[in-house]
């Protein structure tokens, strides 16, 4: 099952990321603590909880972090498709969240999660794995 958002819903989300609405069923504890971009949004990182791993950025707004935090499962807002998507509702490659937090400026999230199959949309394990720019030396 894809979450895909209307037209109606898209400018809504759209105009109350842009105006920094909180007008979610997000804590209002937690969205006051958020510094988002220009767009409403936040990048989400998304770990592997048991190796560190890290496995791919996304974004969230608010309406994708409550999201995140009520179901358990990690919501995104796509910026190319202006929508939100639940990590592994097409492909299978689900991540259960074990943990999220915030950084020390409030300006990232990070999910710790239990990442099935691969995280990256190519395929890989990882977004982080075809295009490595250095390594140990």
């Amino acid at each position: 099952m894809t979450s895909r958002a209307t037209t109606a819903e898209t400018a809504a989300a759209t105009a109350d990321r842009a105006a920094g609405s909180t007008g979610t069923a997000l804590d209002p504890a937690i969205a006051a603590r958020l510094k988002r971009d220009a767009d409403g949004l936040v990048p989400a990182i998304a770990q592997q909880y048991d190796t560190g791993e890290v496995l791919m950025l996304g974004w969230m707004d608010d309406e994708a972090l409550h999201r995140t935090l009520t179901t358990g499962r990690c919501t995104y807002w796509s910026r190319s498709r202006q929508e939100y998507w639940v990590k592994g509702d097409t492909s299978g490659h689900v991540q259960h969240v074990r943990s999220v937090s915030l950084d020390c400026d409030a300006d990232t999230v990070l999910v710790r999660v239990d990442q099935v199959g691969a995280a990256c949309h190519t395929g890989d394990r990882t977004c982080f794995d075809a295009d490595v720019l250095i390594t140990d030396q």
